[in-house]
This record gives structure tokens, sequence and C-alpha cells, in this order.
């Protein structure tokens, strides 16, 4: 039984972690986005359906989606595309976009 606590307590300190690494600033996000807003369009809603949007979206899936691009770990779609946008971007560059369209409404 007590290893199940253990397990929990391990658990909840590992995704807190995990939510003050994706603390980025919205409003330095908005100096960095002009090149999104390309295909991810200005209010962070996509024109063109093969571009996703991106108002709105969970922060912490954002950043994922990003630290992947940029590592060539994801595949598919545009990610040829989106690997070339994410080679240059720092971890903050990241943590700032990822806060600036999760902010989004």
């Amino acid at each position: 039984m007590k290893h199940i606590a253990y397990t929990f307590l391990g658990l909840a300190a590992l995704f807190g972690a995990n939510v003050t690494l994706a603390a980025g600033d919205a409003a330095a996000g908005a100096g960095k986005a002009a090149s999104c807003a390309a295909c991810h369009g200005a209010n962070g809603q996509a024109a063109v359906p093969v571009y996703p949007s991106l108002a709105g979206q969970n922060e912490a899936y954002l950043v994922s989606s990003l630290q992947s691009y940029k590592n060539k770990q994801r595949s598919g779609g545009m990610s040829a595309i989106m690997e070339m946008q994410a080679a240059n971007l720092s971890e903050q560059d990241i943590e700032d976009l990822a806060a600036y369209y999760a902010a989004m409404r």
C-alpha cells in the first residue's frame, strides 16, 4: 500500500515540474510569432485547412510539439517545414510562443 502512495506522490511531483517548465511569457511570444502567422494566422486561426489553428491550444502540447520538430522527432504532414521553423528557436522562444497561443481564445 505504501508503494502506491509513493508512486502517486512521485507522479504528482513529476507533473508539477512539467507545469513549471512550460511557463512562458505570452507577451514575449506575441513578438516572436510573426513567422508563425503566415501559416497559422495572425490571430492563431489558420485560414487554410492543411495548417492547424494554434489559438487556445494546450501550452504543454505546443511546447512538446515544437521541441519534437526542433529535434526532428516528428514526421508526416508539414514536419519538414516545421523542422526548419523550429530549428532556430531557443527553449525560451518555444515556451513563450506556446504561452502566447495557449492564452488566445
